[in-house]
């Protein structure tokens, strides 16, 4: 009897490893897939760099990857893809443009993710998480400006964060939760 026990959990064991490493390789593969589109959908915009300002078509990949990666794995895509964009295609800029980037795109990855897993409320999540990633981006822009003697003051933030890409912010607002309640419904975000 105990060794028929032993026998049942060690084989339970063996598909809970089986499916844990199935769901990290899923996972890998859709962080891959989200720098990858993080790293593409720029040059949507890139003829017109006033676009990808307004647009903010590396956000989209970052602000999904919270939703169906979950917050530690999409904060290493939100970190990694303006660095490696900025690297490969020499934009945006390294310095200051990509590090404050990586910053505010990780803090959307992070919040998203912890967010919705918290709360289940997407528009909650999105919302708080695009304010939060804001307001990082906003201190570290502040730090970095000041590093080098520019001026970035409550004005450049309001103009930078919420007034010049109003277009994209409104366009993440209606998309993203309509891509999400897609998946929800298809059964394939994590944890639901």
């Amino acid at each position: 009897m105990a060794l028929e026990r032993a026998c049942i959990r060690s084989k339970r064991s063996a598909e809970e490893e089986k499916n844990m490493a199935r769901e990290s390789t899923r996972n890998l593969v859709l962080a891959a897939f989200f720098v990858a589109l993080g790293l593409l959908m720029p040059f949507f915009t890139a003829q017109v760099p006033a676009l990808g300002a307004r647009f903010l078509p590396m956000h989209l990949p970052v602000l999904l990857g919270g939703f169906i990666l979950g917050g530690p794995l999409a904060l290493v895509v939100g970190l990694i893809t303006p660095l490696l964009r900025s690297f490969l295609f020499g934009m945006p800029p390294m310095f200051p443009t990509a590090v404050a980037m990586a910053f505010e795109l990780a803090a959307y990855g992070l919040l998203t993710g912890v967010l919705y897993q918290r709360t289940r409320q997407v528009f909650l999540a999105l919302i708080l998480a695009m304010l939060g990633g804001r307001l990082v981006w906003g201190v570290v822009s502040l730090v970095l400006y000041g590093l080098t003697g520019s001026a970035f003051g409550w004005q450049v933030f309001t103009a930078s964060a919420f007034i010049n890409p109003l277009p994209g912010i409104i366009f993440q607002i209606v998309f993203i939760p309509v891509v999400v309640m897609a998946l929800r419904r298809a059964g394939l975000l994590k944890n639901d």
